[in-house]
């Protein structure tokens, strides 16, 4: 998972880079990179492994000079988490082509094979950002002519469409003409568009989500759609064209469970409302199915369930409560590498108030159960402050399939959904009680938000993945490629990155 966002000014946009970064943080935690154009058509370049605030000084803002630039900060999925694979990568030909990527390739092996068989074209890393760069790039340089037109991004675009499969959302900069952003024929990962109006003329800006938009100042106009792709001249004109031939809107709807912002907005839905569905939806399956449960108070695991908490006390009639304290400098846990750092992660992440526990039978919120791994910790540490008893509750069905879209949901076997029913779950977490959402419930309540959209992305929940092409021996691929020991062994050596270097650190 990460987050992009793309920037077309009239004058510097490096500060407008970095806060649209810092305000998709929650996006991508493990490296950050901003690369910009300068006034003598130069890149500046700045990316590294951590927070954006740590990747980010003084003396690399000052070097970020330029009227257009695009950022990225990154979890890593597919590839590794070596700095060497920090966005956004850099190709010289044609033109000179920088791209920042979020989302994954489900056909990156016989891409890349291809490039090479048919283009010569070397890719140095393991990433499939840097294959599909490759790939743009190599369309593009089709087009013969010293200049480019719309026509000829357009006709690039429809190329690199029918090439690729799997999920994207990408920023580009061509030097010397402009920006492009697109997003795949399945709308699966999120792309916005935004713009305002200045003394010196109209600016566009291109995110993630939303938030992005509207923290840097500019207004939100619309979402990019799927298959649809932008390209704003450095001169400040804006085209746009449907370039896949098929275009089906299938949005993940993870985003709304646990990774958007709540105060984005991502393809017409609320991601805020969406969740307050999701409470009442599941408060209701409470309420109905498990009356017999002696449930004290209602306590969210912070914070992306307490909206969800909050709409399960309401429709129970019972007191909500917090119950623990977060301490926000700490990661998002289900992504770290290695069950052992998760364990003592939360721990560090989370304690418990244990006025709100003793004696009480409580019933925790939460977003989704990954691993189990945190569940597991805080019912324990629910326990150790003193409830009676304590009943999980999951504002998601069980997930018990891998994400293959770029999500880091990466080994079945380390899924505690996979091959277990709920009481399986249940006895390993050591609740005395776990609800789930049920899918349908999940569906209507992200859907009732924008009913022109018929159909999301649940592979992680019902392992139907969208774009067709997803085989066992894929599955088996990626496992191999993404578990925690393959990625030890394949982060334990450092690599040299052998593209646009860092300006002196």
């Amino acid at each position: 998972m990460c987050g992009i966002v793309g920037i077309v000014g009239k004058q510097p946009v490096n500060q407008a880079l970095y806060d649209g970064l810092t305000m998709l943080q929650h996006r991508g935690q493990d490296a950050a990179g901003i690369m910009t154009v300068d006034e003598h058509c130069t890149l500046r370049l700045r990316k590294a492994n951590g927070l954006v605030r740590d990747v980010f000084h003084t003396r690399h803002m000052h070097r970020l000079s330029g009227n257009v630039g695009i950022g990225h900060v990154r979890y890593p999925t597919a590839g590794s988490s070596s700095s060497a694979e920090a966005q956004p990568f850099y190709v010289n030909s044609p033109f000179g082509i920088a791209m920042a990527h979020n989302g994954n390739l489900t056909n990156a092996a016989d891409v890349q094979e291809h490039l090479f068989q048919t283009a010569r074209r070397h890719i140095n890393t393991t990433s499939d950002s840097e294959i599909l760069l490759n790939i743009f790039a190599n369309e593009l340089d089709k087009n013969e002519s010293l200049t480019l037109s719309e026509e000829d991004v357009f006709r690039t675009m429809t190329a690199v469409h029918r090439q690729v499969r799997g999920s994207y959302a990408v920023v580009a900069m061509i030097l010397g003409h402009g920006m492009v952003a697109f997003r795949d024929p399945w709308g699966i990962r999120p792309l916005a568009l935004g713009k305002r109006d200045t003394e010196d003329g109209e600016e566009y800006i291109v995110a993630s989500e939303s938030v992005a938009i509207d923290g840097t100042g500019f207004k939100y106009m619309r979402d990019v759609e799927p298959g649809e792709a932008i390209y704003i001249t450095n001169d400040g004109k804006l085209y746009s064209r449907q370039c896949a031939d098929k275009p089906i809107h299938c949005p993940c709807i993870f985003e709304y469970v646990y990774f958007a912002r709540p105060d984005s907005f991502i393809d017409g839905i609320s991601v805020y409302a969406s969740r307050v569905n999701m409470g009442r939806k599941l408060g209701e399956k409470i309420k109905r199915d498990y009356g017999e449960l002696d449930i004290d108070v209602v306590i969210p695991i912070p914070e992306t369930s307490c909206d969800i908490a909050l709409e399960i006390a309401s429709v129970l009639d019972l007191p909500y409560r917090q119950g623990f304290v977060k301490n926000r400098y700490i990661g998002r846990t289900f992504i770290m590498p290695g069950q052992t750092q998760r364990r003592k992660s939360v721990r560090r992440k989370l304690n418990a108030i244990s006025a709100e526990f003793r004696g009480k039978n409580v019933l925790l919120v939460d977003d989704s159960i990954v691993r189990g791994t945190t569940s597991e910790q805080i019912i324990e540490m629910a326990r150790e402050a003193g409830a009676k008893k304590v009943y999980f509750a999951s504002a998601a069905p069980e997930i018990r399939f891998p994400n293959v879209y770029g999500i880091d949901m990466p080994s079945a076997n380390e899924l505690i959904g996979h091959g277990r029913e709920a009481t399986e779950i249940r006895d390993i977490i050591k609740a005395d009680g776990l609800i789930y959402q049920d899918l349908d419930d999940l569906i209507e309540a992200v859907g009732a938000e924008n009913r022109s959209i018929k159909r999301f992305d649940t592979s992680v929940f019902s392992g139907e993945y969208v774009t067709g092409d997803v085989s066992q021996e894929y599955l088996d691929r990626l496992h191999a490629a993404r578990n925690d020991v393959a990625r030890s062994d394949r982060d334990g050596s450092e690599d040299a990155n052998l593209e646009l270097h860092n300006d002196n650190d």
